[in-house]
């Protein structure tokens, strides 16, 4: 099965099967992709007001762009300036922007740390978020061993393993998987909301 750069701006696949529900099952690939490519194409250059960003892509700006541009923002590659431009952030920027997860459930689970009977689904959940988002398996490493023991997790126990380092190692399938966090943070962070 083919694999492609962009997600679908809806479901996020990078293939072609999407979720059941997703608006885009069924558009050309090709069509996501050039959206995609069309926008930071026009954002490479400088920021750019929304409206002459809809000027300047390639074709009509449709649907997909549409799409596509609220993608780049929640994904948090774009961003408005002070001025009301929209701009793209550069690769150090855009690292430092998603080092702390914003989303709800891995948000709770970052902030607060994991407690036993949730602990798997919370390493599991970070370790394929900083896959997600471009860090390095080493990066990703570090950054789940510093949050293991700053949030307090691994003080608070349940682990069959003798120190952080292991605990995160026994996850490196999910970062050479490249399985998605969503469904496990959900899970994670229901526990750990009950918990706190």
């Amino acid at each position: 099965m083919p694999r492609f750069r962009y997600p679908c701006p809806d479901c996020r696949s990078t293939n072609s099967l999407h979720d059941p529900d997703c608006r885009f099952d069924g558009t050309a690939w090709e069509d996501i992709e050039r959206a995609y490519v069309s926008i930071l194409g026009v954002l490479s250059t400088g920021a750019t007001r929304e409206g002459r960003l809809r000027e300047a892509v390639d074709g009509p700006w449709d649907r997909v762009h549409s799409a596509a541009l609220s993608r780049l923002r929640h994904d948090q590659r774009v961003q408005e300036t002070p001025g009301g431009a929209l701009e793209l952030l550069s690769p150090a920027e855009y690292r430092e922007e998603v080092a702390v997860p914003s989303e709800d459930s891995l948000q709770t689970i970052y902030e607060h740390g994991s407690v036993p009977g949730c602990h798997d689904h919370a390493v599991f959940s970070l370790v394929a978020y900083y896959r997600s988002v471009g860090f390095s398996w080493q990066e990703t490493r570090e950054r789940v061993v510093d949050w293991l023991e700053e949030s307090g997790t691994w003080a608070r126990g349940g682990f069959d393993e003798a120190s952080p380092g292991e605990v995160v190692d026994s996850k490196r399938h999910v970062y050479a998987q490249a399985y998605g966090w969503r469904q496990a943070a959900r899970e994670a962070a229901a526990v750990v909301e009950r918990s706190v």
